[in-house]
C-alpha cells in the first residue's frame, strides 16, 4: 500500500519545521530563528487518527531564488509538491499576509491539489484573531495554530486526515518473497541485481547514485518465486547532494516498505563505514527480515581480511542486529548469489513463523523463573501471560501489571530467549507489553 504524501510548505522563518517536530514528535528537523535552516526536505512517517501517512518538511518557499543554493532548495520544493497528495501552507499569523504568501498561494493553486491554510504562531487571543487576515492569500479558511504551544494542532489534523486520499494498493507481480536490495551508494547493488537475473537489467557505473528509482525483477530459485527490488543509494541528509537524487531517498524507504526482506548490501574494501548501519536502521524500523551482505568478495585479499575478520568487523557494526545472517558475494564473479537467495528465503521463512502457544508460555515462565524482573521500591512488574498477535513480522503481546517498569535490558533478555529457543535468524521481533486496562 502507497501511503499518502503531506508536504509543508511557506516562506522562510514561519515555523514550518516547529510544526513537523510537533507532529512526528520529535526533533527530526533543524529548528532556527534563522530564515532558511532547513535546506533539505525531512520525511517522517506518521500515524494520527488511524490514518498513516508520509509527512514532508521542506525549505522556504522562495518564488524567486537569486543564488545557487536557493535554487537548489527550490527544486527540491518543487519535487515535495509534485508528489505530495495534500498541502500545509503555514503562514505567520504574526506579521499577516507578505507578497511571498501571496507568491506561494498562487503557486500552490497551480498544483489542482488540496491545500490547507494554517495561521502559525497565534500564541494569544489577538494573534488568533488577526489570522483573519490572512483569508486574503485566497486559500480559504486559515486554521489558527501555535506549533510551539501545541495549540490548534488538532484542528489541523482533523481538517487533514478530512481531506487526506485513501491509501493506494499498487500492482505488484506475483511472488513467493520479495527483497529490496538496499545500501549506501557504490557498493554494487545493481550489478548484484545483474548478477542474479544474469542481464543487465539495471544500470552500472562507477559514479555513485546512478540508480535513482526502484527497479523490480522476478527470478525463481528452488520453486520459489523472488522478486528483486534494486533501490538507489541511501545517505545521510546532510550528505545527499542536491537536485533529483535527494528525492531518490524517500522512494529507497519505500520500496522496503514493499519488501518482505532486505538485503543490506556493503562493500569489502569499505567494511565498517557508519553509513552502513544507518541504512539498515531503516530496515528495522520497517520490522522487515534483513540479510547483511558483503559485496565486491574478490576484493578480500587486496584489502587483507579473512571471512572471519570481517566477520568481526561487521558484527561489531551492525551489534544492534547481531540476528543478521552474513552472506559474501561477488557480483564481478558470480559468487556466492545462490546462497544470498537461499538465505533470504529462510529469512523469509523465520519472517513467517508462528509458535505454538503452549510452548510459547512455557519458554516465557521459564525466562521469568530463572531471571525475574527487577522491583522498584514496593512496586514489582509481574507478567501474567504472553500471546503471538501476528507474523510478518513475529508480534508478541505481554499481558503485565505495569507496562512503565519493562525496562529495556529485560525487554531484550527476554527477546534473547525467545531467539535462543526458536530462532528467528534474520527476522526482528516486535514485543509489546500491556498492563492492566491499556489499549
Amino acid at each position: 500500500m502507497t501511503k499518502p504524501i503531506v508536504a509543508i510548505v511557506g516562506r522562510p522563518n514561519v515555523g514550518k519545521s516547529t510544526l513537523f517536530n510537533r507532529l512526528v514528535g520529535r526533533q527530526s528537523a533543524i529548528v532556527s530563528d534563522i530564515a532558511g535552516t532547513t535546506r533539505d526536505r525531512v520525511t517522517a512517517e506518521i500515524e494520527w487518527a488511524g490514518r498513516t501517512f508520509v509527512l514532508v518538511d521542506t525549505g522556504g518557499l522562495d518564488p524567486f531564488p537569486k543564488t545557487d543554493l536557493w535554487t537548489q532548495v527550490r527544486a527540491q520544493i518543487d519535487i515535495a509538491i509534485a508528489d505530495a497528495d495534500l498541502i500545509i501552507m503555514l503562514a505567520d499569523a504574526s506579521t499577516g499576509a507578505a507578497p511571498a504568501d501571496h507568491d506561494a498561494a498562487d503557486l500552490l493553486r497551480r498544483t489542482a491539489k488540496p491545500v490547507i491554510l494554517a495561521a502559525n504562531k497565534c500564541d494569544n487571543t489577538e494573534r488568533a484573531a488577526a489570522a483573519v487576515e490572512l483569508y486574503a492569500i485566497g486559500l480559504g479558511e486559515p486554521t489558527p495554530i501555535s506549533a510551539y504551544h501545541n495549540s490548534g494542532v488538532d484542528d489541523l489534523m482533523a481538517r487533514v486526515a478530512e481531506l487526506l486520499p485513501c491509501p493506494q494498493e499498487l500492482p505488484q507481480p506475483e511472488a513467493d518473497v520479495r527483497m529490496a536490495i538496499v545500501g549506501r551508494a557504490n557498493v554494487g547493488k545493481s550489478a548484484l541485481l545483474n548478477a542474479i537475473t544474469g542481464s543487465e537489467r539495471a544500470i552500472v557505473s562507477d559514479v555513485p547514485g546512478t540508480t535513482r528509482d526502484s527497479l523490480d525483477t522476478l527470478v525463481s530459485r528452488g520453486g520459489r518465486s523472488v522478486l528483486l527490488i534494486d533501490t538507489a543509494g541511501i545517505r545521510r541528509r546532510g550528505r545527499i547532494a542536491p537536485g533529483i537524487e535527494r528525492y531518490s531517498v524517500l522512494r529507497s524507504v519505500r520500496a522496503i516498505d514493499r519488501a518482505d526482506v532486505a538485503a543490506v548490501v556493503t562493500d569489502a574494501s569499505e567494511l565498517g563505514a557508519g553509513q552502513d548501519a544507518h541504512v539498515a536502521s531503516h530496515v528495522l524500523e520497517a520490522y522487515r527480515g534483513v540479510v547483511i551482505v558483503v559485496n565486491k568478495w574478490d576484493l578480500a585479499r587486496e584489502a587483507g581480511l579473512t571471512r572471519e575478520r570481517a566477520t568481526e568487523i561487521v558484527r561489531a557494526r551492525f551489534a544492534f542486529a547481531r540476528y543478521a545472517p552474513l552472506c559474501f558475494t561477488s557480483a564481478l564473479r558470480r559468487t556466492g548469489l545462490d546462497g544470498l537467495l537461499d538465505t533470504a528465503a529462510a529469512v523469509y521463512d523465520e519472517w513467517n513463523k508462528s509458535v505454538p502457544r503452549y510452548s510459547l508460555s512455557r519458554t516465557v515462565t521459564d525466562a521469568v523463573a530463572e531471571h525475574p524482573p527487577s522491583s522498584a521500591g514496593r512496586r514489582s512488574l509481574k507478567i501474567y501471560g504472553v500471546a503471538q498477535d501476528q507474523t510478518s513480522p513475529p508480534t508478541f503481546t505481554f499481558y503485565v501489571n505495569h507496562s512503565d517498569m519493562v525496562h529495556y535490558a529485560y525487554r531484550r533478555y527476554l527477546e534473547n530467549r525467545l531467539r535462543a529457543a526458536y530462532d528467528f535468524r534474520g527476522s526482528p521481533l516486535r514485543m509489546r507489553f500491556k498492563g492492566r486496562g491499556e489499549s
